[in-house]
């Protein structure tokens, strides 16, 4: 028997799935009770975590990545000097939008703002700004060039 490839692998990932619900008791139930009122700073600090352990030096490496966590399709929809505008996308965020009005996107928010830091060396903060007429979530991810990260 041969062993698989690294691409075969990951194709065999990708065809797993999570069923909704159980995405959900995790993400909206359990981690509520467990974070209790902190759940969306924690999880933004959580999110740039995340990103610390997976940097990633491009925004197609971070659009994969969304996809591959299961995050939904991020798209860029406007860079400036300073700020960029993201858009995320998905059956889970439809789901999560409608099912829990009150549904947070900071682990993503911060998983933005801390791969930004890493690509362009200077601070970064994201804000989340769920939509739900359009079932989607648009983040502004900002910095200033004058705040630069000391290595």
């Amino acid at each position: 028997m041969s062993e698989l490839t690294i691409q075969e692998k990951l194709i065999q990932k990708e065809t797993l799935s999570v069923p909704i619900f159980g995405y959900n008791l995790i993400r909206e139930d359990l981690l509520q009770d467990l974070l209790g009122k902190d759940t969306p700073e924690l999880l933004y600090w959580a999110g740039k975590r995340i990103a610390r352990k997976y940097p990633l030096n491009t925004s197609d490496e971070i659009t994969a990545f969304f996809h591959q966590a299961g995050w939904g399709t991020l798209t860029i929809k406007s860079e400036s000097k300073q700020e960029k505008l993201f858009e995320l996308q998905s059956d889970v965020i439809t789901e999560r939008l409608n099912s829990y009005p009150d549904s947070t996107f900071h682990l993503e928010a911060g998983f933005l703002a801390q791969q930004t830091e890493h690509q362009k060396g200077v601070l970064s903060e994201a804000f989340e700004h769920p939509r739900k007429k359009g079932a989607k979530v648009q983040f502004t991810v900002k910095w200033d060039l004058k705040d630069k990260i000391e290595d």
